[in-house]
């Protein structure tokens, strides 16, 4: 039987956890896992154009279903020759579902066996997604790899609830599977729900591994439980997919999630977190988050992370960029957004090294000794 589309190559796991290494083939290119891919939502890394992001090295980025579905709606794109050339982007692409849509604007939506009907947050007109509907959107957008449509419910849910929405999103994936009929040229991912209930979560992966897609997401989690309920529910939710193909935990991108998340098996990864906090002043660091907009760094002339080698690093002061950010200037959250994401590949890059070696356990303890990480939150200013 041919590979599909998108297919993953186990190199090789860790002697003492979950952890794998590999490699993820699309048709964009070859992705070395573990690997964090950072979110596009509108076509787009925000503050960062495509060549910034090749030399950073991502060979993946995430685009968003429902927000491209809005505007500037899927039929442009397709006409514009798919999402790749419509945003001139080279590597691999992945798009969401808007499953996490139906979950974030659950005051806009109304959610039945046949989809979500909701109403536009820009404005207000009437949108009706079903598996079929988003299906149809998502290959029209054109990425590597897309993903089914479900629903991901909030923390906490009642038990009988959890079970009627996964009930629905297994449905809804039979659906998707079924009208997903661009097989030879993207992959169709499942989506592993069932809140934090480990009965649920079981039977989702057994019931989405039946099913033979080429790839498994793990999502509803980072919704609001506490980590090492997230933890736990990943700790026996991996083990029930494939050894084969690739898992990919959607929504996480701090970096002790992270090594938690490898640690269980996690191959992929995504977050709007490094470019998120980038706008509000904040940047990652070797020794922890540091808020660069606070007033001690008016006069602070050493770099955002003595540690770090990136070109924003190599170039500016924590007093030059905490300028910028209170004087408005574009400039400040571009650089402290190429700092956030290159932070992250640098962490996933020596991660990779780390299990080639051996090493995993060994450097995830001295990267939480130095980054502050204490089993509760991780990363004060410094």
């Amino acid at each position: 039987m041919s590979k599909p589309p998108v297919w993953y190559e186990l190199l090789k796991r860790d002697a003492d956890t979950m952890a794998r290494l590999g490699r993820l083939h699309t048709p964009h290119g070859i992705i070395e896992t573990p690997v964090f891919m950072p979110v596009g939502t509108q076509a787009t890394v925000k503050t960062m154009d495509p060549w910034e992001l090749v030399e950073l090295g991502a060979g993946i980025i995430l685009a968003n279903t429902y927000h491209l579905h809005l505007r500037p709606g899927e039929d442009l794109v397709a006409r514009g020759g798919g999402l790749h050339k419509f945003m001139s982007w080279p590597g691999s692409l992945l798009t969401d579902s808007g499953g996490f849509q139906v979950f974030s604007l659950a005051d806009l939506r109304k959610i039945s066996e046949d989809g979500v009907q909701f109403r536009s947050h820009l404005d207000g007109s009437p949108q009706f997604f079903t598996p079929e509907r988003v299906m149809e959107i998502e290959n029209a957008l054109g990425a590597d790899i897309i993903m089914a449509f479900d629903e991901c419910p909030p923390y906490p849910a009642e038990p009988a609830y959890l079970q009627t929405s996964l009930r629905r999103t297994l449905a809804w994936a039979q659906r998707c599977k079924k009208a997903h009929h661009q097989t030879e040229v993207r992959s169709l991912f499942g989506i592993v729900q069932g809140g934090t209930d480990p009965a649920l979560r079981r039977e989702a992966a057994d019931s989405l591994v039946d099913m033979d897609f080429p790839g498994y997401a793990v999502g509803g989690l980072s919704v609001g439980e506490p980590k090492p309920l997230m933890y736990e529910t990943l700790s026996y939710t991996t083990p029930r997919l494939p050894a084969d193909k690739p898992r990919y935990l959607m929504g996480v991108g701090a970096p002790d999630d992270l090594f938690e998340g490898v640690e269980r098996g996690i191959d992929m990864f995504d977050c709007v977190l490094p470019t998120r906090i980038a706008r509000n002043g904040t940047v990652l660091t070797s020794r922890g988050k540091l808020v660069i907009r606070n007033a001690t760094y008016g006069e602070d002339w050493r770099p955002l992370d003595e540690q770090c080698d990136c070109k924003v690093c190599r170039s500016f002061s924590r007093a030059y960029i905490r300028h910028l950010l209170k004087a408005g200037e574009v400039l400040g959250i571009r650089l402290t957004t190429y700092h956030n994401v290159y932070f992250l590949f640098h962490l996933m890059k020596n991660i990779r090294v780390a299990l080639e070696q051996g090493t995993f356990a060994l450097y995830k303890q001295e990267f939480y000794r130095q980054y502050g990480y204490n089993g509760g939150n991780a990363g004060e200013d410094v």
